[in-house]
């Protein structure tokens, strides 16, 4: 992760559970698609978890939910909250995680893959430490055309700072994950502030059908 985009989350912290309540309703739909997915007998993994906007909700259905974020601050902030003994906080590079192979059932990354320079290592890291058969679940800010309101959401997020580096469109996303690997099983596109794209996936198997690729859109 580069310092810069670092420093904007270590500072985005202290008023980042605010910020996101603005979005509590999409929260609350992304929680109520994940629920049916859960047991008391899974050890999930959750990355870029920010304050725990998932963390909490959703950890009472499950044996263990690590719950990690690579900004400091978020962690701490997240800490400040009441949590109960099957919820623990870390700070986490998700592209060079800690557990051992196989360590969790379903591995959770919301709202993150959209930001990072190679998502694509995010995505072999979390393969790497699910259980055989195991869950990936991605909901991802995606872009819908590029209308008058798309361009103005994108100037809203470049003047506040917003580390964006992936523009893709729901199917555009789709592909991604499907071209590096994984088979979606669930996808939803959710409406809110910015276009949610919901998807569930597994590891595909070695000689599944080769996918014909879709241009991929990177931010300047």
């Amino acid at each position: 992760m580069s310092e810069n985009r670092l420093m904007f989350w270590q500072r985005m912290a202290r008023h980042y559970t605010t910020v996101m309540g603005r979005s509590a309703p999409l929260y609350r739909e992304v929680c109520s698609r994940i629920r049916p997915h859960l047991n008391r007998d899974m050890n999930v993994l959750e990355l870029a978890c920010g304050t725990g906007q998932l963390s909490f909700p959703l950890s009472p259905y499950v044996r263990l939910w690590e719950a990690t974020d690579f900004s400091s601050n978020m962690i701490a902030e997240a800490k400040r909250q009441v949590a109960s003994s099957r919820l623990h906080f870390s700070v986490q590079d998700m592209r060079y995680l800690p557990y051992a192979d196989g360590s969790f059932e379903v591995v959770i990354a919301a709202n993150v893959l959209h930001l990072l320079p190679e998502p694509d290592k995010a995505l072999d890291e979390a393969a790497r430490v699910l259980a055989p058969g195991g869950l990936l679940i991605v909901p991802t800010f995606t872009h819908a055309g590029e209308g008058r309101l798309a361009r103005l959401r994108l100037w809203l997020m470049r003047r506040a700072g917003f580390p964006l580096r992936w523009k893709w469109s729901p199917a555009e996303f789709l592909q991604f994950l499907r071209r590096h690997g994984w088979k979606v099983v669930q996808h939803h596109v959710l409406q809110g502030t910015f276009p949610l794209t919901y998807a569930a996936c597994v590891r595909r198997c070695a000689d599944a059908e080769h996918e014909k690729p879709v241009t991929e859109h990177e931010t300047a």
